[in-house]
């Protein structure tokens, strides 16, 4: 069976927030080759999209997905690589904000106090205060050795959230020609069942990524892609660092 473009990218993303996979649509290739990606069906288009976005060394995911544990939804702005750099901000149902940078073999994380008092729903009040004393806008940091860590560090790995989305064999369907914060892009469609995805593709340079938008009421997804190949500021916080494994052991 085909795999869409969107597909790929769900698996992708399927590595913090477990989103689901889509079914492929049908396309044919313009009888009269013109515009953008002359000749080319909506699934080739989006098989070379795929594969450029793959090819990247690095590059910049900022928007909405779902996360099937919490029934929520992750707010993130994470630029990423393939040394397993990362580095961002991300957040749960816009309560608080996390700020997050791995370097090496360490994840630095800084909570604001918003963010910890929503994850300490559950927790008694002096529990959740004295968290709030201690970490609350400070930079903490945990080896990759701990389960924790490890399941953050891998989402910051390019090469394991795109394993596999460069065989998509899509059959996404053609599109109007548009911009995404700029750039040239043409829109292509995919859907499964009564859920409909759009994908937005550069048209201009190598055919990137640059949007996804899923209307799924299940898995709802809308992405932006950016900053291809530029340097992932992976800097290690200057100053004081809380070490939780320390705390923990």
């Amino acid at each position: 069976m085909r795999r869409t473009a969107l597909a790929a990218l769900c698996l992708a993303a399927a590595a913090t927030a477990g989103l689901t996979g889509c079914l492929p649509g049908q396309d044919k290739a313009d009888s009269k080759p013109k515009g953008p990606f002359a000749g080319l069906t909506g699934g080739e288009i989006a098989d070379r999209a795929m594969k450029a976005t793959t090819g990247a060394s690095s590059l910049r995911m900022k928007g909405d997905i779902a996360d099937d544990e919490s029934d929520g939804t992750i707010r993130m702005d994470m630029a990423l690589n393939k040394k397993g750099e990362c580095a961002g901000t991300m957040s749960m149902d816009g309560e608080g904000k996390a700020e997050l940078v791995k370097t090496g073999s360490t994840v630095y994380m800084k909570y604001d106090e918003a963010f910890l008092r929503a994850q300490s729903k559950g927790e008694s009040k002096a529990d959740t205060d004295a968290a709030v004393a201690m970490l609350a806008g400070k930079w903490t940091k945990m080896s990759v050795k701990g389960q924790d860590a490890k399941d953050i560090a891998g989402f910051c790995d390019l090469d394991s959230v795109l394993a596999g989305a460069e065989d998509v064999d899509s059959d996404a369907t053609r599109g109007k020609t548009t911009t995404v914060d700029g750039t040239p892009a043409i829109v292509l469609h995919e859907k499964e069942g009564k859920d409909r995805y759009t994908l937005y593709v550069a048209t201009q340079g190598k055919p990137y990524l640059l949007r996804v938008d899923g209307s799924s009421a299940k898995d709802p997804v809308n992405l932006v892609f950016s900053d291809y190949n530029q340097p992932v500021p992976a800097d290690k916080p200057a100053g004081k660092v809380i070490d939780l494994d320390a705390l923990g052991g």
